[in-house]
């Protein structure tokens, strides 16, 4: 029985190796290593994305580079997501500092998110 059950887990295991064969190339897309490099990356492969959809018609070569934009947008959105949580950190220190009266914590926090925030600003 245990023998039948290996063989079944290893055909499946094959099987899956296989399928993975014929997905698509993977792409790494474009770095966003920070804030600023992220939003430009983010408004930018919208942009192309944006003009790819707004066809009649999407061909195997366009499919094809939405493959692509997709792994650079992922890249910004994971960086973006990364700051944005780091930012409601030191806004909620903020805002506990300001329950407390505790200025000096409002102000190095409130620096601090300001700071990281800006990049989001218009």
């Amino acid at each position: 029985m245990k023998t039948l059950l290996l063989t079944a887990v290893a055909a499946g295991l094959l099987a899956t190796a296989a399928h993975a064969d014929e997905r698509p190339d993977h792409f790494e897309g474009k770095a966003s290593e920070t804030l600023e490099q992220a939003m430009s990356n983010f408004t930018a492969t919208n942009r192309e994305l944006a003009e790819l959809l707004a066809q009649d018609e999407l061909s195997d070569e366009d499919l094809g580079s939405i493959h692509e934009l997709s792994y650079t947008l992922e890249n910004a959105l994971a960086r973006i997501d990364a700051e944005v949580e780091a930012m409601a950190v030191d806004l909620e220190e903020v805002h506990l500092g300001s329950e407390s009266l505790d200025r000096e914590r409002v102000h190095t926090h409130g620096s601090a998110y300001l700071e990281a925030a800006q990049p989001l600003a218009p």
